[in-house]
C-alpha cells in the first residue's frame, strides 16, 4: 500500500472536520436531551418525556448538522423526515445489537451491555454520518453533473 499524498490528505481534512462538528453537535443534544427527560420525567409519564424529547432533539440535531456538521442549503420538513429515517434506522440497529447480546447471554453483566450499546451507536453514528452527508445534505447539483470524475478522495467521503 502506498502512503496518502499530500493531495489526498488535504481532500480528506473536510470530512473529518464535517465529522467532528456532527460528533460535537450530536453529542451536545444528546447530553441536553438526557438531561431534559430526568427534568421532565419528574412531571410527565417517563415514556411520554423520552417520546418528546426525542422528537424535538432530533429536530434540533438535524438543524444544527444542516447549518454547523455539512453547512448545507438545503431546508424543510423532507430534510427532518429524511434525518428522522436515519434515527430510526439507528434505533433499529442498536436495539437489534442488544437483543442478539439477550439471545446468546440471558444475563449479560451491565459492562458487556453497556459495550455492546456503546460498540453498536457508534457504528450506528458513523452509518448516520454517511446517510446525511451523501442522502439527506448532499449537493445533488454536483452529484448529477456529468464533468465531475470519481476520485478516491471524494469515494471516502461518501462513506
Amino acid at each position: 500500500m502506498t502512503a496518502p499524498t499530500r493531495r489526498q490528505t488535504r481532500d480528506l481534512r473536510p470530512l473529518v472536520a464535517a465529522f467532528v462538528r456532527f460528533v460535537v453537535c450530536g453529542g451536545g443534544v444528546g447530553l441536553a436531551s438526557s438531561g431534559a427527560v430526568v427534568v421532565l420525567s419528574g412531571r410527565i409519564p417517563m415514556v411520554i418525556a423520552n417520546a418528546l424529547v426525542t422528537v424535538v432533539s432530533t429536530v434540533v440535531a438535524t438543524e444544527l448538522h444542516r447549518r454547523i456538521s455539512f453547512r448545507s442549503e438545503r431546508k424543510g420538513w423532507a430534510v427532518h423526515l429524511r434525518s428522522g429515517v436515519t434515527v430510526a434506522v439507528s434505533y433499529a440497529f442498536t436495539t437489534g445489537a442488544l437483543l442478539c447480546l439477550f439471545a446468546v447471554r440471558s444475563d449479560p453483566s451491565p459492562l458487556v451491555a453497556q459495550t455492546v450499546y456503546l460498540s453498536a451507536s457508534a457504528l450506528a453514528g458513523v452509518g448516520r454520518f454517511a446517510l446525511l452527508r451523501v442522502v439527506v445534505f448532499g449537493d445533488r447539483n454536483r452529484a448529477a453533473s456529468h464533468d465531475d470524475t470519481l476520485s478516491k478522495a471524494s469515494v471516502a467521503m461518501a462513506v
